[in-house]
């Protein structure tokens, strides 16, 4: 059973504070089972996305396990774009959570990336 997306999103936020990095919700979906994206602010103009992986990505043996993937073709790119992106999202589902991560690093704390 997966969790629940208001559980992993408080946790994601603090691991991502104990490492040091600033991340906030910036939109708040739906606690069951909203979309969670993930935005890496570098904090040079620049900025990454993760949205979730396609079923087809995830690990039969961990079926439990949230997958993302990078949204962007080339990463970083300017935040404007970026921006351009998520509110494409949030038009398409209205739903989706939307985390922030402000890591001049560019570091993103995510266990399974699906590239």
């Amino acid at each position: 059973m997966r969790l629940k997306a208001g559980i992993w999103v408080a946790a994601y936020v603090r691991r991502c504070n104990i490492e040091g990095a600033s991340a906030v919700v910036r939109r708040r979906g739906a606690d069951e089972a909203g979309a969670v994206f993930i935005k890496i602010a570098r904090l040079d103009g620049t900025a990454e996305v993760f949205g979730p992986a396609p079923q087809s990505a995830f690990d039969e043996a961990r079926p439990a396990d949230r997958a993302f993937t990078p949204a962007l073709k080339a990463q970083p790119a300017p935040e404007a774009d970026v921006e351009a992106y998520l509110a494409r999202q949030i038009k398409f589902d209205s739903d989706i959570w939307i985390v922030e991560v402000e890591d001049r690093a560019g570091r993103n704390f995510l266990d399974t990336i699906v590239t």
